[in-house]
């Protein structure tokens, strides 16, 4: 496969994964179909996975995750900043990973192929040739 489209295929399925998640916590996809349907059930799924921190925390940690998938779906999307953000991206979905992995099992994190989506953000980090991105349209104006 050209390593140009891997790379866009890997920032495509990156962003439309966090993009996906985040929809269906504000309840965006059909209830046949979705993990959470609301912020509040998120919000239990969050604190279930992150049982070490208090109840008066899981709000602020759950609006920070979701803002964080959002930031970084939409700057892998156009391209901005590429391997930072899959680096960012990686860190993200394996705290998500291992916070899944003790408290509920490791089968949840398999389930879910979240050591996966972190993998390909950690290589997607290391692919420095850009395609179709907007740091390529950044760098050459600056020249």
């Amino acid at each position: 496969m050209n390593p140009k489209i891997l790379k866009l295929f890997l920032r495509l399925a990156l962003s439309f994964g966090f993009l996906s998640a985040v929809a269906d916590r504000f309840g965006m996809w059909g209830e046949e179909i979705s993990v959470w349907g609301n912020w509040e059930n998120f919000l239990g799924y969050t604190q279930l996975i992150n049982p070490w921190f208090p109840d008066s925390l899981i709000p602020s940690i759950g609006t920070l995750a979701t803002a964080a998938e959002i930031i970084f779906a939409i700057f892998l999307l156009i391209g901005f900043k590429t391997e930072l953000f899959a680096k960012l991206s990686g860190i993200l979905l394996l705290l998500f990973a291992l916070s899944m992995t003790f408290s509920t099992g490791i089968k949840g994190a398999f389930d879910y192929s979240v050591f996966s989506a972190a993998a390909a953000a950690f290589a997607l980090s290391l692919m420095k040739e850009k395609y179709l991105e907007l740091d390529t349209l950044i760098f050459k104006s600056k020249s």
